[in-house]
């Protein structure tokens, strides 16, 4: 429905969702524009009309606006593009080829809003080796793209009248069936063109499960909130709401007893607190492999990871890791003893008897025993940070401020009398408090700092205030100890030091009973692990 601006507009200015269409930004850009100073506030909780005029005729990169207002319409016509010229594409270019071709042709911004990623062949063909296969499998990719998992399917000689595919994108579909009619000379009329979860339904009325389920679902596809839970509850999917999670529960609805399943997810599957109800549904079954791929996806980040599950269960079930060229078992059980049932398959059995030392040690966490806050978000360092102190400034200090060997002087600077239009303040007590902790928040590894000097941080660093039986200061030590950084990396593997993951780590207050300092040395014997001379941990045996 179209927004009718004559009726939003008022006498002196404009309202917030009239400046937002006008502008093709939402709502929440233009509240942010105003606590920036980029527009002036009217008296009816809107915009003043000459200041908005002002901004969207002056403003510096003001070609970003007008991409933004572009950038739906180029999404929708790239893709259009792309199914106007699907039978160029197939004239064209090999049939063998003819799939990477075509994502080629779909613009980054479209393969984000749909979390498409089509998956390269030599992924396709491992995960499926892992499993065995007969011609009277029955096989399902329920997103199934240009066919690749399908046509590994047909080669390791499932019969063709026993594959299934859907994908709401009908050029792939195209692709796919244009695909297996080049190479095995079969129509596959069980390839069809819709949405999965609308084809539950009819599959379920037909009775039909399956003995194979691969695919590489949609990553982080832009789904309404209110569709995700509805998909969620139906799938018992929990909390996670994810795409990858909502398919994952969907396909074990169809997946037989002793049945396959392989899917390709994002990273954050593994260890996301958002993932963590999807990790128990798999925890459920036999989990048979976890396997790393790296950064298999051009222009991606994050790395592609497998798990592949067999659709029973059997509590002493050991579990082929692969990653970054090691190969090693874990047991089931060791992941489902983790804190949030974190699957940190990049850590070797040794290594996980060390970390399951660490917790069966008497411990507290942070979860509960702490207040937490964010740095200050200006909304324009630019305009409201200065790198040298005048009047009515006060120093900031930033996460690349923060050191284990102590705080590097100030750089940064920002006026007292901005706080109220920052985009983003804590409450102020919390920074002025008398003794608080601020940590790096980008960063691979802890690095913590006692403040008891009621010091400001930007963003890029965050605090916490403990309410535990150990000092601020002992409590800083022990995160940053070499250890606890350790168990950090080898548990949670993130670059970003989140609270929930700091809440989750073992704090041992009664090793500083005999303990006023802390020591390194001390605290490993504390814990009963030696550290080898090749700087790797191990538990400590009764006869040292």
């Amino acid at each position: 429905m179209q927004t009718n601006f004559s009726e939003l507009q008022e006498q002196d200015g404009l309202s917030i969702a009239a400046a937002a269409g006008i502008a093709k930004v939402s709502s929440a850009t233009i509240r942010n524009w105003i606590k920036a100073g980029y527009l002036t506030p009217s008296d009816h909780g809107g915009v003043s009309k000459k200041s908005f005029d002002d901004f969207i005729k002056n403003i510096k990169g003001h070609k970003k606006l007008r991409s933004r207002a572009n950038k739906a319409h180029k999404d929708q016509h790239d893709h259009v593009f792309a199914s106007e010229n699907i039978q160029n594409l197939l004239k064209k270019y090999q049939i063998d080829n003819i799939g990477d071709e075509y994502a080629e042709f779909l613009s980054d911004s479209y393969r984000n809003k749909e979390g498409i990623y089509y998956t390269p062949s030599e992924i396709v063909e491992d995960m499926l080796s892992k499993v065995s296969i007969t011609p009277q499998s029955k096989f399902l990719d329920p997103c199934c793209g240009s066919g690749n998992f399908i046509m590994e399917a047909l080669r390791r000689g499932v019969l063709p009248e026993n594959i299934y595919g859907f994908d709401t994108d009908e050029n792939a579909i195209a692709i796919t069936k244009k695909r297996i009619q080049h190479e095995f000379g079969f129509d596959t009329p069980n390839i069809m063109h819709g949405d999965f979860f609308h084809q539950v339904t009819n599959l379920q009325t037909q009775g039909i499960e399956f003995d194979l389920i691969f695919t590489n679902p949609p990553w982080g596809k832009k789904i309404e909130k209110d569709e995700k839970k509805i998909l969620a509850a139906a799938f018992g999917c929990g909390n996670s709401h994810d795409t990858s999670s909502l398919f994952m529960g969907a396909a074990f609805t169809f997946l037989k007893n002793n049945g396959f399943l392989g899917f390709l997810v994002q990273e954050a599957f593994f260890n996301i607190a958002g993932f963590e109800d999807s990790r128990d549904m798999v925890l459920k079954r036999e989990v048979l492999c976890l396997l790393d791929y790296g950064k298999a996806f051009k222009n991606l980040i994050t790395r592609a990871q497998a798990l592949i599950v067999r659709n029973n269960f059997h509590s002493k079930s050991h579990i082929l890791c692969n990653v970054e060229g090691r190969s090693f078992k874990r047991s089931q059980d060791s992941f489902k003893n983790n804190p949030k049932k974190i699957f940190n398959f990049w850590t070797d059995s040794r290594e996980s008897e060390v970390i399951k030392q660490i917790y069966s040690v008497k411990h507290k966490i942070l979860r509960g025993n702490a207040e937490w806050a964010l740095g200050i978000v200006t909304g324009n360092n630019g305009r409201f940070c200065r790198n040298e102190y005048v009047d009515n400034h006060v120093p900031v200090y930033k996460g690349s401020d923060i050191t284990k060997s102590g705080l590097k002087e100030a750089t940064t600077f920002i006026s007292v009398t901005d706080f109220d239009t920052f985009q983003q303040v804590a409450p102020l007590e919390l920074y002025q408090a008398k003794e608080k902790i601020i940590y790096k928040f980008i960063s691979s590894r802890l690095c913590f700092f006692y403040d008891n000097k009621q010091r400001y941080i930007l963003n890029s660093a965050n605090l916490l205030i403990p309410d535990i039986e150990i000092s601020p200061q002992q409590l800083t030590d022990l995160l940053n100890s070499e250890i606890i950084n350790w168990l950090f990396q080898k548990l949670f593997n993130t670059h970003k030091v989140l609270r929930g993951d700091l809440e989750e780590l073992p704090i041992h207050i009664d090793y500083f009973s005999t303990h006023a300092e802390f020591s390194e040395q001390n605290y490993l014997n504390y814990l009963g692990i030696i550290k080898s001379k090749d700087g790797t941990f191990r538990v400590k045996r009764k006869d040292h």
